[in-house]
């Protein structure tokens, strides 16, 4: 299996959501640990992802990606006992940087892949997180890691 890069950059803690902010290679991007039972950490990776998309893409697309990243925050919270690791950066992954494009990775420790659900039922009160990811991301995926996964998502900024 191929070794992913090490991230190199300065890193500063943002006091008002617990992010981190991390200036690299790449530009800036943000990371998160999330405690298994922490729900309050949904509207602080909001508030830092927001202030990270302040001046970024096509009207609403900021608020697209907080929604599709508050689902999969969301989703890693309640169907895991383990907590999770959030992070926004821009670029392109290994292949290099790609003008624009947003890449939200949610990655928790449990192996158990999400489930994408055609039609949940109308009265169900969940059920559409992934679905919505599904529909509204430019990409999206589950990828093994070591131990557990990550569910991740692409926006573009000119909703290309």
């Amino acid at each position: 299996m191929k070794r992913q890069p090490v991230r190199r950059g300065r890193m500063t803690n943002r006091p008002d959501s617990g992010a981190v902010a991390i200036e690299g290679e790449r530009g800036r991007g943000l990371s998160k640990r999330l405690r298994h039972d922490d729900y309050a950490a949904v509207a602080d990776v909001r508030a830092a992802l927001r202030e990270m998309l302040r001046h970024w893409g096509e009207p609403g697309r900021a608020d697209l990606a907080e929604l599709l990243t508050s689902e999969l925050v969301t989703n890693a919270l309640v169907h895991t006992d383990r907590g999770a690791l959030v992070t926004a950066t821009f670029g392109g992954g290994i292949a290099g940087p790609v003008a624009g494009r947003l890449r939200v990775e949610v990655r928790d420790f449990v192996s158990r892949h999400p489930r994408l659900r055609d039609h949940p039922p109308e009265d169900s009160t969940s059920g559409r997180g992934l679905l919505l990811v599904h529909t509204l991301a430019d990409a999206w995926g589950v990828r093994a890691h070591g131990v557990g996964k990550a569910v991740w998502f692409e926006l573009e900024a000119d909703g290309g």
